[in-house]
């Protein structure tokens, strides 16, 4: 047997939930650098400040995070004197900005702890950062073993943010499934990545049943059950799957062909600026289903996409026929393809992507 360790997720969750601060965050020191995105951290700050007044603990700083998960912006982070002082950093925002200060806690060798303002990805909580180049291109995962020490997910801030995140979330939740399942098809699995595709059917079932609802109460700005659940299913569940599947620190079963179809589509100008990660993957699940022939599984995801205006068609994304025809070769010969049961190949998605069309065609 091997030797090896795992380290799952801790977490708190609520609309009140950053008094739980003092009481997680103090045993690591007093100091603390606050990086995050403009918005998230002019929402959080004050609830923040507020519940570490008379603690103990310090913030030395609210810190942009430059706005880009890139290596070149964990660097200009780790040089700040402020950074270099703190004794911890807590991460605020979504998952761009969460996954800078992952990867910067471990360049810097301090713990991180999260304030995830959106519920679009599982960010909070894994052990991988997703890395992108200085232009907003993708460059690679950047695995590590420890998740950040705790994560504060704050549903009241949450259910105040913009809908199109949670939208988003929606779309990225559904495709670990389906990705993962696919992925370790006819594999002899470890432990841990056979509880992770086990369990990782939760990350579709509570979005079936509660999505609807939920995305009708974040748009109204009320935090109900029902958005609870689906936050629960896109931060955590999500998160869990991504570190039981990902402990070899590869992607072999944390990603797949919805994820091939959004990294290269990164490669189009502008695209990954108006184009939310989630929603692009939640459109490529629905060609993974057509590729993989799962006819009844392709039908529940399309028409629960078009129950929450999730895109089922090019034009939902705004590119042409022949901008995704382009892409085609770089689809089939991506990382997140390399570890499948079959070949996906330019033929197999020109038949995918006919079919989709006709599909529309029916509405």
């Amino acid at each position: 047997m091997e030797n090896y360790s795992m380290m799952l997720p801790h977490y708190s969750i609520g609309a009140d939930i950053y008094n739980k601060i003092p009481e997680f965050c103090k045993p690591y020191g007093k100091k603390i650098i606050a990086i995050g995105g403009h918005t998230a951290m002019s929402v959080a700050r004050p609830l923040i400040d507020e519940a570490i007044a008379a603690t103990g603990l310090e913030i030395l700083d609210y810190v942009w995070y430059c706005g880009e998960a890139s290596y070149e912006n964990v660097e200009a982070l780790q040089n700040l004197p402020q950074v270099q002082e703190a004794d911890m950093i807590f991460a605020i925002g979504g998952g761009k900005a969460l996954d800078t200060c992952k990867c910067l806690s471990v360049k810097a060798g301090k713990p991180v702890f999260t304030f995830p303002t959106i519920a679009a990805t599982c960010a909070a909580v894994t052990t991988v950062a997703i890395m992108y180049h200085p232009d907003g291109s993708f460059k690679e995962p950047f695995f590590f073993l420890q998740p950040p020490v705790h994560a504060f997910i704050n549903t009241a801030i949450i259910a105040a943010a913009p809908s199109q995140y949670l939208w988003a979330g929606l779309g990225d939740t559904i495709a670990k499934y389906y990705e993962c399942t696919v992925s370790s098809r006819g594999d002899e699995l470890e432990h841990y990545n056979a509880v992770g595709i086990q369990i990782s059917r939760q990350c579709v079932e509570p979005l079936m049943k509660y999505g609807t609802k939920a995305m009708e109460d974040n748009k109204k700005q009320i935090c109900t059950y029902e958005l609870e659940q689906v936050i629960l299913a896109v931060i955590v569940t999500t998160g869990i799957v991504s570190i039981l599947i990902t402990r070899e620190h590869t992607s072999d079963y944390n990603s797949g062909l919805a994820h091939a179809i959004f990294y290269t589509l990164t490669t189009l100008p502008h695209f990954e600026e108006t184009h939310l990660h989630g929603a692009v993957v939640g459109f490529g699940v629905l060609i993974l289903l057509l590729c993989d022939n799962q006819m009844n599984e392709f039908e529940r995801i399309y028409q629960f996409n078009q129950s929450v205006a999730l895109p089922v068609s090019l034009e939902d994304m705004e590119i042409t026929a022949e901008q995704m025809a382009s892409i085609y070769p770089l689809v089939s010969s991506t990382k997140d393809v390399q570890h499948y049961p079959y070949e996906i190949t330019v033929p197999m998605l020109q038949q995918a992507f006919a079919q989709l069309t006709a599909r529309n065609q029916q509405n």
